[in-house]
């Protein structure tokens, strides 16, 4: 199946999220599924937090493999504060912790992108039986430089389809990808084959998408599960700068 959400209807939904037991709160929004979840259920999950300035998440993991994305805002992650800018791209295996995050003095968003709905409830490493959680994992946890995208005279009169590898291919040795896909107006480009992998997210970062009529703008964002046969990605009149982001099939 395939899965589509409108950036400015996600959005226009956005809400304040309590965080009791860290007796915080942050603005949040759902694109797919749950925003927490302790079972598997139908279709994709993808939650996006928006952080209050200099607020800090705890260390933690979860049970499924993510990407997460850094689209707006400025933070640091990690013991040894890797510094986050816009936009950044994270990838990491169920079972794989991280963090911590800190946001900057103005804030910092993030999305969580999951390709099917499981165990993805946070298990922190303060608490005392955290190690009962741990699963076998490859542990990776990779985050991109900074992406540089076009002004948008460049990216509309682009004359052909550029793919760019996010990371280094060194550090991938299955099916999880990550690519940059840049296109003029009105181009198109066909996307990874659906059943190389455990299915994949095409995420608008820089101008629009076209799908069945209906034009996705910014921070829309695409599943394709791996079920399907095909998938084509198609600019806007303006051009397209799309995240391609591929899960292993070893997601969880």
């Amino acid at each position: 199946m395939i899965h589509s959400r409108n950036a400015v209807d996600a959005m226009s939904k956005l809400y304040v999220l309590p965080i009791p037991e860290f007796n915080k709160e942050r603005w949040a929004t759902e694109f797919f599924g749950p925003r927490v979840s302790r079972s598997h259920a139908p279709g994709p999950q993808a939650v996006m937090s928006d952080m209050a300035p200099n607020e800090i998440i705890k260390p933690h993991f979860h049970g499924t493999a993510q990407f997460q994305l850094f689209p707006a805002g400025s933070g640091t992650l990690g013991r040894n504060e890797k510094p986050i800018q816009s936009l950044m791209v994270q990838f990491k295996d169920h079972h794989t912790a991280y963090g911590p995050i800190v946001a900057g003095a103005n804030g910092l968003t993030f999305m969580s992108l999951r390709v099917f709905t499981g165990n993805s409830a946070p298990v922190y490493l303060h608490q005392p039986d955290f190690k009962e959680h741990l699963r076998p994992s490859k542990r990776r946890n990779l985050l991109s430089p900074q992406l540089q995208l076009s002004t948008p005279s460049v990216m509309r009169f682009r004359k052909e389809a550029s793919w760019e590898s996010i990371f280094d291919p060194a550090s991938i040795n299955d099916e999880m990808n990550a690519q940059l896909l840049r296109l003029g107006a009105g181009q198109t480009s066909a996307g990874p084959d659906p059943k190389r992998a455990g299915g994949y997210y095409v995420f608008v970062a820089n101008g629009s998408m076209n799908k069945d009529s209906e034009e996705l703008p910014l921070w829309s964002m695409t599943v394709v599960e791996p079920n399907e046969e095909e998938f084509e990605i198609k600019a806007g009149d303006k051009g397209l700068e799309a995240l391609v982001l591929e899960f292993p099939l070893d997601f969880e």
